[in-house]
C-alpha cells in the first residue's frame, strides 16, 4: 500500500561555511514515517526550484519544520532589526503562500516552531523578535550547552483551552513540552486561534478558525522522541490520519471542533 506523501519544508544551510544545501532534521523524517505512517519528502524551499502549485499536487500534507532563520519582519509589516536574527527569504516565499492555499483547499499541514510562526504570519499575526526581553516572560531558547537530550528536555507546561481542540486531542488540559524558540506571537491575526499557552503567557498552540482541514501548529518541537512522547505521538498520528484522508480522496478532514 502506497503511503501518503508528506512534504517536509527544508532550510537553507551551509556545510563548513562553504557548501550550500537544503537540510532537514532526521527526527522530522522519523516522526512522519514512524508515527504519522507517511512517506517523508524533503522540499528545497526556494522558489527558484519549486512552486506552490507543484508541491500541492505532489504532496498530501506538509510538515512546516523549525529552523534557525526567522520569518522576515516585512512579512508582518515591521522593520528588521538585529534582534530579529537571520532570515531565509526563499523559505518565506514558499511557505507563506503554501499555508494560505492549504487552508483554502483543506490540505493538511502541521506547523512546528518556525512553522508555527509561519502559519501565524500567513494569517495576519505579528511576532515579538525576542520574547525573553518582555516583562514576566521566560527564556524559551534552547539551552546553549549540554547534550541533544538535554537541549530537547521537557522544560515547561502548556495549558490548553478547556474542551478545546488540543485538550480533546491530547486527552489532557495541561502537558509538559520542550522549548527551543526565541520569537513568539505578539498580536494574533483574526483567524488565528491561540488554543494553548505556556505558564508565562506565551502562545504555544494554534489553529486556523473555520479552516476545512487540519491546521494544528505548536511552538515546541514534538518531532523529538515523537514515537514515545505522550504529547507528540497523538499530534503526529492525527496529522497522518489527515494526510491519509487527503491521499484517499483529496478531501479535507476537519480538525476536532470545540464543543
Amino acid at each position: 500500500m502506497t503511503r501518503p506523501v508528506v512534504g517536509i519544508i527544508g532550510n537553507q544551510h551551509m556545510i563548513n561555511d562553504t557548501y550550500e544545501v537544503h537540510a532537514g532534521g532526521s527526527m522530522n523524517s522519523a516522526a512522519v514515517a514512524e508515527v504519522s505512517g507517511c512517506m517523508p519528502l524533503l522540499i528545497p524551499s526556494d522558489p527558484r526550484f519549486v512552486n506552490v502549485d507543484e508541491l500541492m499536487e505532489v504532496c498530501d500534507g506538509f510538515l512546516l519544520t523549525g529552523g534557525r532563520p526567522n520569518v522576515h519582519p516585512e512579512e508582518y509589516g515591521h522593520e528588521p532589526t538585529p534582534a530579529h536574527g537571520d532570515f531565509d527569504r526563499g523559505r518565506d516565499a514558499i511557505t507563506l503562500p503554501l499555508v494560505r492555499k492549504c487552508v483554502e483547499r483543506g490540505q493538511p499541514f502541521l506547523g512546528i516552531c518556525r512553522g508555527f510562526q509561519e502559519v501565524a504570519v500567513a494569517f495576519g499575526s505579528t511576532l515579538h523578535p525576542e520574547i525573553r526581553d518582555l516583562p514576566g516572560r521566560d527564556n524559551h531558547r534552547m539551552p546553549p550547552d549540554g547534550t541533544l537530550e538535554e537541549k530537547f528536555a521537557l522544560r515547561h507546561t502548556v495549558t490548553f483551552t478547556e474542551d478545546g481542540v488540543f485538550h480533546r486531542l491530547m486527552g489532557a488540559q495541561e502537558v509538559l513540552t520542550n522549548t527551543l524558540h526565541g520569537q513568539g506571537i505578539s498580536k494574533p491575526g483574526t483567524r488565528v486561534v491561540i488554543d494553548g499557552h505556556a505558564h508565562d503567557g506565551t502562545p504555544e498552540a494554534i489553529y486556523i478558525k473555520d479552516a476545512p482541514g487540519f491546521t494544528l501548529s505548536v511552538q515546541w518541537h514534538p518531532e523529538w522522541n515523537a514515537a514515545n512522547d505522550p504529547v507528540s505521538r497523538p499530534l503526529f498520528v492525527a496529522f497522518g490520519d489527515a494526510a491519509r484522508a487527503w491521499a484517499d480522496g483529496r478531501k479535507a478532514t476537519p480538525i476536532l471542533k470545540s464543543a
